[in-house]
């Protein structure tokens, strides 16, 4: 190669066992390799990895990615952020245009888009002008980083979901850069970066906090992985998918126990498997635990990188890299893993997940079983069967109930609802009909995510599905709202040359927009009606969605029941309007003639899929959608920006305020303290995710957030949502751990509540917080197991901090978010193997005192918690710091991890 390169092959020659590692090691190593300078990247990180231990090792080491991926959500706060470095680090009589990122960052704005017109042609347009009308502040500063900012290009709004724009357009397979050659790499301030595993690129999701610093030119510490290697063997049965394939690893990797390990693919089940199913795989790490799911290159990789535009250059390089630096998938390899995990691909059956976490796989011949126990388990209902051809059977033989009927609002004539402790349900009369609800009634039907919608195999097939049901005279049900949010415009290209775009807009499927909609919990208001009957009689209704995330309160704050499945089947589900029915062997529905038509009356076989994906995708169409990516539409191109090196902050937006982390910022450190005479500010159980902890979906006026912006003159309508907000600390500080479903075990209110112990007055969390601020109080959280699951959420870490949380105590952390903590100066303490909040007596009305942390404060070292309840009894014990490495410990020094950048740039 005429490119210099950081050989592998080298130290292969030299004796050592390359050749064995893993090719995810393999990357890690390289890096280390070529970025090796005997300060921050060592001889010690060398060693580590050329003697990679299968077993684990607790040695951290470094890594500089090649660039950044952000998402808006997280895009906005991280310039926010990097924007208020600068601007102290002006004040502090510097020169500005030092602060920027040292490696590019593509930025993509994929995340404000909501669903709130659906079902109608005119959807995505009305989608998009309220889009613009909510998110103008948040777009002018993104519009000036794009000039203001070196080494960042932002995509506009409408144009994909980061990670499938990512997979088609943005990744290189191999990088150029200053005469170097190197494996393509990054970090994304989004948990499902690890989608680009697919394709052979290493990556992963951080915090917004370390992909800062990264961006900044510092390296990422984490301790040296295991690498669990997943055996595929087989192939996909004709009527499963890529979909049902990965609902079943996520449940098998949760249960293997993989948090912050690697995962990687290797068998013949693997030559069966195209990149975009491989990054179907890859896209739900984080519900797997992982930190990647890695698809070492092959032809494979080579064939969808030709099919989707990359140069023939670019193609060459990927290829000839890779076999000389011992970085290509022959699929003979002998290598050493920590474990094996065998799956065989020809067992799989249909399956869904939930309805609150991906990995509880369900059958689908099981769901209307398992939604009958939930109901039971859950809600304390007993099931009657329900069928919306004929009233329930309790309530024709006079069951108990109390009946009332509601009066007109604007859109319906009456709401005639009745209760019962066996069912829940709501009969609803529009001026175009009438139809009732109950408990089990799908109320969301979307095809969203890029986890599928950058499958042609599942998107054509559901394309299909829709098809053979219009051809049979079938219509999804009226009170289900659908939706469309395609990945990539290449999506919508294909689609309407097949003629399948026609089928699905049949059925309601109309495109809403181009972004991640209803995993984020942009699926917009239900229709008024609906959701006043829901509200009413509080019914458990359910969403169905083609997305990776159905965590309590994500998808809709009133949809307590959500479920993942292929796009194929989300169409299936919007025909028959139900969860509680068995798809495998009941009618979808009946058509005209009033014959029964079945799941496998419209189901197309793999021979369909393949030929009509062969006929309808061109690679022409990934030209002409990514010639034109960064250029925006009308509305971006006329949109008015700042200009210039200083962003000019406005005191009176809500969306966009300077941070108050770095205001004033001391040269140094401030010495650590012990934590003394604590309150504990929420006592949590097993599973709390960075949802619970901070939300990204829709807010009302009762809460703080709603309460602040009603305070500044902003009505409901134009709340927007917790994630389109993150710009404003203010916004954001109050919407902490104020999920609606969130139980903290020291009050009995469900959501974000909280006791102030001085007074035993139940507040909002963060009225309390700000109570226990005046007092001088410091506070802590006692928490279960896998604290801080799902998406790597910095405001989780960054509204914890600006409500005085100083420490963590959990049994157990999920790793991006353990790693935020550190990055906001917040202690994460594990409680001692085996024990828990409750096994020790903790009722959380303790004042907390822990020492340990003031002097000779190293990585994992055992600290002393001590709680004294109000009667005087005493609990004692010891307990672990969950600062993994030595650069944990000097962010947790200076308060975190961007505060240690800025006074570095500080001291020159």
């Amino acid at each position: 190669m005429t490119q210099k390169i950081a050989s592998l092959k080298e130290l292969q020659e030299n004796g050592t066992n390359i050749h064995r590692l893993p090719f995810s090691i393999r990357i890690l190593l390289e890096n280390v390799l070529r970025n090796h300078d005997g300060f921050a990247i060592t001889d010690d990180h060398l060693d580590t990895l050329i003697n990679w231990d299968p077993a684990g090792t607790d040695k951290d080491i470094p890594f500089k990615p090649a660039r950044v991926l952000m998402q808006d959500f997280t895009g906005v706060p991280a310039v926010v952020d990097i924007t208020s470095i600068r601007a102290e680090f002006v004040r502090k009589g510097g020169d500005g245009t030092k602060i920027n990122p040292a490696i590019p960052v593509d930025l993509v704005i994929d995340h404000s888009v909501q669903v709130d017109y659906f079902g109608t042609d005119y959807a995505h347009q009305e989608n998009v002008k309220l889009e613009y009308e909510r998110n103008a502040e948040r777009y002018q500063l993104l519009k000036w980083a794009q000039q203001g900012l070196a080494n960042l290009t932002v995509v506009p709004p409408g144009m994909g979901i980061c990670h499938q724009v990512n997979l088609e357009y943005l990744a290189k397979g191999v990088v150029e850069r200053d005469g170097w050659a190197f494996p393509d790499t990054l970090v994304g301030t989004d948990s499902h970066t690890p989608m680009i595993n697919g394709i052979g690129v290493l990556g992963w999701g951080v915090g917004g906090i370390e992909a800062e610093a990264a961006m900044l030119g510092q390296p990422i510490y984490f301790t040296c992985p295991q690498v669990i290697g997943l055996k595929l063997t087989g192939e996909i049965p004709a009527g499963c998918t890529a979909t049902d394939m990965v609902l079943s690893i996520t449940k098998i990797l949760r249960d293997t126990g993989v948090v912050g390990k690697f995962v990687e693919v290797f068998g013949d089940g693997l030559d069966k498997l195209t990149v975009t199913d491989r990054a179907t795989i890859s896209n739900m790490s984080p519900e797997f635990g992982c930190t990647v799911t890695y698809f070492p290159i092959d032809d494979q990789t080579l064939d969808y990188m030709e099919r989707t535009n990359r140069s023939p250059e670019q193609i060459n390089l990927v290829k000839e890299y890779c076999q000389e630096n011992m970085l290509w998938r022959a699929g003979n390899e002998d290598i050493t893993y920590s474990r094996i995990v065998e799956l065989d691909l020809s067992t799989l059956e249909p399956t869904v997940a939930g309805p609150k976490r991906p990995q509880d796989k369900i059958l689908v011949k099981e769901l209307h079983a398992t939604f009958k126990t939930i109901l039971d388990k859950d809600f304390q209902r007993n099931y009657v069967a329900f069928d919306d051809r004929r009233e329930h059977a309790w309530l024709n033989e006079g069951g108990s109930g109390t009946q009332y009927v509601q009066k007109a609002t604007d859109e319906h004539i009456e709401t005639l609802a009745i209760e019962s402790d066996d069912l829940r349900s709501v009969k609803i009369k529009l001026k175009n009909g009438e139809y009732r609800l109950s408990d089990g009634s799908i109320v969301i039907a979307a095809i969203t995510s890029c986890t599928n919608t950058s499958n042609p195999s599942v998107m054509i097939g559901a394309g299909l599905v829709a098809k053979k049901a219009v051809e049979k005279g079938l219509r999804t049900r009226s009170w289900v709202k659908t939706s469309l949010a395609p990945g990539s415009k290449v999506v919508t290209k294909y689609l309407e040359r097949s003629g399948l775009a026609t089928d699905l807009e049949a059925l309601r499927f109309h495109t809403v927009g181009y972004g991640c909609t209803s995993c984020i919990g942009n699926s917009g208001p239900l229709p008024s009606h609906i959701a006043e009957a829901v509200d009413n009689s509080q019914m458990v209704v359910a969403s169905v969605l083609s997305g990776n995330r159905n965590f309590e309160a994500r998808v809709h704050p009133q949809v307590k029941m959500n479920f993942l499945m292929s796009p194929m089947l989300v169409v299936a589900y919007a025909l028959i309007g139900r969860v509680d029915v068995n798809l495998m062997e009941d009618p979808l529905s009946y058509d005209p003639n009033g014959n029964p038509v079945y799941l496998r009356d419209i189901w197309p076989t793999p021979e369909e899929i393949n030929r009509t994906i062969h006929e309808a995708m061109r690679k022409e169409d990934f030209k002409a959608v990514y010639d034109i990516i960064f250029d925006g539409d009308e509305e971006w191109r006329k949109l008015a920006a700042p200009e210039g090196e200083e962003f000019i902050w406005d005191d009176e937006s809500t969306y966009i305020r300077e941070v108050p982390f770095f205001n004033d910022i001391s040269t140094e450190p401030s010495p650590l303290t012990e934590i003394e005479r604590a309150r504990v500010l929420l006592y949590l159980g097993d599973s709390v995710t960075t949802d619970h902890i901070s939300p990204a979906g829709s807010f009302n006026e009762e809460s703080a957030a709603g309460k602040y912006l009603l305070s500044n003159g902003i009505e409901k309508k134009d709340f927007n949502s917790y994630g389109s907000r993150r710009g404003n600390h203010e916004v954001m500080v109050r919407g902490t751990f104020a999920n609606v479903r969130i139980r903290n075990k020291i009050t009995d209110r469900e959501g974000g509540y909280s006791v102030y112990f001085p007074t035993n007055e139940t507040l909002t969390v963060y009225d309390t917080a700000m109570k226990y601020q005046a007092d001088g109080t410091p506070l802590v959280v006692l928490a279960g197991k896998d604290y801080g699951s799902g998406s790597s959420r910095d405001w989780a870490a960054k509204g914890s901090s600006l409500l005085g949380i100083r420490a963590v105590i959990a049994e157990s952390f999920e790793r991006i978010h353990r790693s935020n903590l550190v990055g906001m100066g917040i202690l994460p303490i594990e409680f001692p193997r085996g024990e828990s909040a409750e096994s020790l007596g903790l009722s959380g009305e303790e004042e907390i005192t822990i020492t340990g942390i003031s002097s000779d404060l190293k990585p994992f070292k055992r600290i002393k918690v001590r709680a004294i309840k109000a009667s005087g009894e005493v609990i004692e014990f010891d307990a672990r710091a969950r600062l993994d490495s030595d650069i944990d410990v000097e962010y947790f020094k200076h308060g975190g991890i961007l505060q240690y950048v800025l006074r570095s740039y500080l001291h020159g």
